[in-house]
């Protein structure tokens, strides 16, 4: 069966407590789970998270969502990943961050579709971006998942699970789906930091009322009546994090 996997804790350094800030009354954790339960594909969502006790209010909203849970490591992302589709027998598995409460069912339908359709290892709309950040999904097998894991050394491999597969495309077959249109990935739609959470909240408040599961067309068409509101977070850089860890295994 196809796993989501939505990768969650609570220790962000630049948003403190992020997965629980609310949204129009609801975690940002709930609006995740909410959206990914409207993908049409048949498949079964796992939060995955820590074993710290900080994250145990993770797990309460998981479970009262009816959704399944793990536990793993809190710095090896990518064990936790591996022993969560060990644990639930999942393949492929479909890798959702949940810092990305704006994300779009219809596309990640259409991410795991492509790689169904084809004889890839893995499958994203990142490698390289043309969607908006917070717009991304990454679909892949668990051989792939088990080789990776077997195989990563680097931090930044472990912390960030397919970046092995990114720097191997010499044993991995990678598939990349690209937007119909223009390219939209210096459009900021993740939550990191403070000025994210404000541009979110401003997206929910013009659109989640009249259209529960709005999509990147009904943000984009809000942005055209709005446009001064994409300077709230333009400064903030796409992939910070992944760029630290980089810098990491260079010390």
């Amino acid at each position: 069966m196809i796993g989501i996997i939505i990768q969650a804790r609570m220790g962000s350094k630049r948003l403190p407590g992020k997965m629980i800030r609310k949204i129009l009354g609801k975690t940002v954790l709930e609006h995740v789970i909410f959206r990914l339960k409207k993908i049409k594909a048949p498949s079964l969502i796992i939060l995955a998270t820590t074993t710290n006790k900080k994250d145990s209010i993770l797990e309460e909203i998981a479970k009262e969502n009816k959704i399944k849970v793990f536990r793993g490591s809190e710095d090896d992302v990518l064990d936790r990943y591996y022993q969560t589709a060990k644990q639930f027998a999942i393949d492929p598995i479909v890798r959702i961050t949940a810092d990305c409460p704006v994300l779009d069912w219809q596309i990640c339908d259409e991410v795991i579709s492509f790689y169904l359709d084809n004889k890839f290892d893995y499958v994203s709309n990142v490698r390289p971006p043309t969607f908006p950040d917070g717009l991304d999904i990454e679909v892949f097998s668990f051989k792939a998942l088990e080789k990776t894991w077997q195989n990563a050394k680097l931090k930044s491999e472990r912390e960030h699970v397919t970046a092995y597969i990114g720097n191997h495309p010499e044993i991995f077959r990678i598939g990349n789906f690209i937007r119909n249109g223009n390219d939209l990935s210096g459009l900021r739609l993740t939550l990191d930091e403070a000025k994210d959470l404000i541009l979110i909240r401003k997206i929910y408040g013009a659109l989640y009322k009249k259209k529960r599961y709005f999509v990147l067309d009904d943000i984009l068409n809000f942005f055209g009546q709005k446009p001064e509101l994409l300077k709230i977070n333009k400064t903030i850089k796409r992939n910070e994090g992944l760029l630290k860890s980089l810098a990491g295994d260079r010390c």
